[in-house]
């Protein structure tokens, strides 16, 4: 996720700052923008995967052979 985190934060940072050249009023993109959005990304995956994996370990094996 940080790989593309780090290369897709320039390209959004072009594209962001092409369209909102074209606004009368229009804000400054700020590095921490990106820096909170990919940090929230990586939060959410980390967390996800971490309650799957702690479900899965906790899971008893007979139960899912006896369903089998």
């Amino acid at each position: 996720m940080l790989l593309a985190i780090l290369i897709a934060s320039p390209v959004a940072y072009y594209f962001m700052q092409k369209w909102l050249a074209d606004f009368a009023y229009r804000i400054d993109i700020q590095w921490w923008m990106f820096a909170v959005a990919g940090l929230s990304a990586v939060a959410i995956a980390f967390f996800t995967v971490s309650f799957q994996s702690i479900k899965a370990a906790l899971m008893n094996p007979v139960k899912s052979l006896r369903s089998e």
